[in-house]
């Protein structure tokens, strides 16, 4: 009776079934990796957020990486804006998903070294990704900023391609090593994102603070995968037995009408 098991059609259906199961559970454990991923890494910004600020330069120096132990970590620098050398980034959005450009502003040290200060975000007022946009100024004088640092941004860790033949004054990566051959002068790892002071009339518009609170819905993904999993065992076993029962109620007809029906082999006696 299940001997339809070794036929063509059969065999094919149970590879497939066989090569499913184990492609569903590494997606289920894929999904549920990226939900631990998650998890850690709330955990990490609401950690770095909370933590009492400290001094830039305690945590990165000129060509210094800086780790994902200390992204988003609240940090000051005490220095002078060097607004002449002042740049903006290319195609980025605010809050709102509006494109525009990020401000980026070197904080001048007393060392003479550099940091890299993104003040926020501005429109794209002239609608023109060609021309230097309405910026308002910097803080004049010695000041202090505070901020959460974050690491250079790389073209493979971003994302974002470069381009060559931009317009003056207009970069597509925040990057301390490009910018710290632009400027001429020593720039330490990585950036600032600044917090503080606020700006005066609310512009720039300050990057929003990174969501830790979401852990986004990888857990149920995962489930749902192994789910999916039990079901092709369940499925091939229930369309096998409806084969097996299609098959029996077959063979049962045929029986009942060859004992229905005359013996050909016989032959009628006239009397």
């Amino acid at each position: 009776m299940y001997r339809f098991l070794l036929s063509r059609q059969w065999v094919i259906l149970t590879l497939i079934g066989l090569v499913l199961i184990p492609t569903m559970i590494e997606l289920g454990f894929w999904q549920f990796h990226r939900h631990e991923r998650r998890v850690v890494q709330n955990e990490l910004i609401a950690r770095n957020l909370a933590a009492k600020p400290v001094p830039v330069t305690e945590l990165t120096s000129e060509g210094h990486t800086v780790p994902r132990s200390d992204y988003w970590r609240r940090v000051t620098a005490t220095g002078t804006f060097a607004t002449d050398k002042e740049v903006v980034v290319r195609l980025r959005t605010n809050s709102d998903d509006r494109v525009g450009f990020h401000v980026l502003t070197p904080l001048v040290l007393a060392d003479g070294r550099a940091v890299l200060v993104n003040r926020g975000w501005v429109p794209n007022d002239r609608g023109d990704q060609h021309a230097f946009p309405d910026v308002p100024p910097a803080p004049r004088g010695t000041v202090t900023v505070t901020g959460r640092l974050k690491a250079d941004e790389t073209a493979r860790g971003s994302g974002i391609k470069e381009r060559s033949g931009l317009p003056p004054r207009q970069v597509m990566l925040i990057n301390s090593s490009q910018q710290s051959k632009a400027l001429g002068m020593p720039v330490v790892g990585g950036y600032l994102e600044m917090t503080a002071p606020q700006p005066a009339g609310d512009t720039p518009e300050q990057i929003r603070e990174p969501d830790h609170d979401s852990i986004g819905a990888h857990m149920a993904y995962a489930i749902q995968w192994w789910l999916f999993t039990t079901g092709v065992p369940i499925g091939w076993v229930i369309l096998v037995r409806r084969e097996v029962r299609d098959r029996r109620a077959a063979a049962s007809a045929n029986a009942s009408s060859a004992a229905d029906s005359p013996d050909s082999s016989t032959t009628p006696v006239n009397v």
